[in-house]
């Protein structure tokens, strides 16, 4: 019998400053069985802090990534159907990373993990030649705090300033400073 993912909600509030991006999002999230739900809050991170200003090149989707090969974890396609943007979570292989370029116009990737160092130091080098890609690193004590912030209904107000992220649910909160390993200029 196979394992059925399991549902979670998300009501989130975003006021990235760096962005100048004031936004709600009432957001549903399917854990994959072999997915962690530290990977699972990852993955809503990386959609709150790439969510665009608004949808005129289409709107930023969670996509079936674990699931499907050829999706990545987050995605965004444009009214003519164009990949504008794909969002991975974890520690892809170059092969993908380099088809992802070359379907996308951008790329960005969001490491995390205890292992996350030593995976950056085996792939970088490979990784360079690939201009459209951004590469962020989660600390790992800092994954493993937002994944105490798990809940099956979860309220989460994002504010982001000067690079630092604060995830704040309830009574608790996270600070996170994502640690840019490669990418375009800002």
């Amino acid at each position: 019998m196979a394992l059925k993912s399991t549902i979670y909600k998300a009501a989130l509030q975003i006021a990235d400053m760096d962005r100048q991006l004031y936004a709600d999002h009432a957001l549903t999230l399917a854990l994959h069985p072999s997915e962690t739900e530290e990977r699972l809050l990852v993955r809503l991170l990386a959609y709150a802090l790439n969510v665009p200003h608004d949808t005129d090149r289409g709107a930023l989707m969670f996509a079936r990534g674990l699931s499907d090969g050829d999706e990545p974890d987050i995605w965004q396609h444009d009214l003519s159907g164009q990949l504008v943007h794909w969002i991975e979570v974890g520690q892809p292989d170059e092969r993908r990373l380099s088809k992802a370029c070359a379907r996308a116009e951008r790329v960005t990737l969001y490491v995390f993990g205890s292992a996350a160092a030593i995976w950056w130091a085996g792939i970088q080098n490979k990784l360079t030649r690939l201009s459209k890609l951004t590469v962020w690193q989660i600390p790992a004590p800092q994954a493993q705090a937002l994944a105490q912030l798990a809940a099956r209904s979860m309220q989460w107000q994002l504010t982001v300033q000067d690079g630092h992220v604060w995830v704040s649910s309830g009574d608790s909160s996270v600070e996170l400073l994502p640690q840019r390993l490669m990418g375009p200029p800002p």
